[in-house]
């Protein structure tokens, strides 16, 4: 029974169905398509994090972090204008480790 899936996938993942004896259809994504498809990988892999518990949300950070290296990959965005850009933000704005609800304004 055929199962459409449509998303980004690991490299090694289509190898592994084939090792698993079930067969697949891949394509490779322009650079546009790419950046566009590690965005909704972003989304759907956030969504497993805010679901995931102990050792699997260890699996899953690192899953989020992985989308994370491949998105400033292609943009070209390098880990110290992040870091750089996190500590102005936190400056500005804060941090969260007061553990602060907004519950309204009035």
């Amino acid at each position: 029974m055929d199962k459409e899936y449509n998303k980004l996938v690991r490299d090694r993942i289509p190898e592994i169905i084939r090792q698993s004896g079930i067969e697949c259809e891949t394509a490779v994504l322009s650079n546009a398509e790419y950046c566009q498809a590690l965005r909704q990988k972003l989304i759907e892999e956030a969504g497993e994090v805010a679901e995931a518990d102990g050792d699997e949300l260890v699996a899953e950070l690192a899953d989020l972090y992985e989308v994370i290296d491949a998105l400033m990959l292609s943009y070209g965005i390098s880990g110290d204008r992040i870091l750089d850009a996190q500590a102005k933000r936190r400056e500005t704005r804060g941090g969260f480790t007061q553990k602060i609800m907004l519950l309204r304004t009035m």
